[in-house]
C-alpha cells in the first residue's frame, strides 16, 4: 500500500462486534432496504383510475316507446293478478367516478310503482319484496310475455 493512504492504520482491524447488542442476521438486514409504500393509498388510487366506466346510453324515441309498451303490457299483467317472469338490462351508477355499468337481472316481477318510478321484483326466500331496479335506468326489458 501507499504510504500516503489515509486509511492505513485502520485497514488491518477486525470488524467491530457490539458487545451489549446481538448480530443482526442478513434477513432483517435486508428487510431495512426492502421497498416500502411511501404513499399510502396510491396503488388503490392508480387501480381505481384505471377503472373503467361505460356512459350511459340516451335510448333513441322509438326504443322508448317500445320499452313504453312493455311496462303498460306488463302493467296490465300483474293488474290481472299474474306475476311474470322477465329479464331487465338496466343502468348502476359508479359510487366513485363518472358513468357506471350495465347489469342484467331476471326475476319475478311483483309490482311496478309508477309513483316511486321502481320496478319491484319477488324474493321467494324470503317470501317479500326483493329487488329494486329505477325504471329510469332500464334500457331494455325481455321475456315470453312481450313475444
Amino acid at each position: 500500500m501507499k504510504d500516503n493512504f489515509p486509511y492505513k492504520d485502520i485497514i488491518d482491524l477486525p470488524h467491530y462486534q457490539s458487545a451489549s447488542r446481538k448480530h443482526m442476521s442478513l434477513y432483517n438486514r435486508a428487510a431495512q432496504f426492502s421497498p416500502y409504500a411511501a404513499l399510502v393509498g396510491y396503488d388503490e388510487i392508480i387501480a381505481e383510475t384505471g377503472r373503467l366506466t361505460d356512459d350511459k346510453l340516451e335510448l333513441p324515441e322509438h326504443v322508448q316507446a317500445e320499452l313504453d309498451r312493455k311496462f303498460m303490457l306488463l302493467q296490465a299483467i300483474i293488474d290481472e293478478g299474474g306475476s311474470p317472469e322477465i329479464t331487465v338490462t338496466y343502468f348502476v351508477p359508479d359510487k366513485a367516478k363518472s358513468g357506471g355499468r350495465y347489469e342484467t337481472f331476471t326475476g319475478e316481477v311483483k309490482r311496478v310503482d309508477t309513483t316511486l318510478l321502481k320496478l319491484i321484483f319477488y324474493d321467494h326466500e324470503k317470501d317479500l319484496s326483493g329487488k329494486t331496479i329505477d325504471i329510469p335506468s332500464i334500457s331494455d326489458i325481455d321475456g315470453d310475455i312481450f313475444d
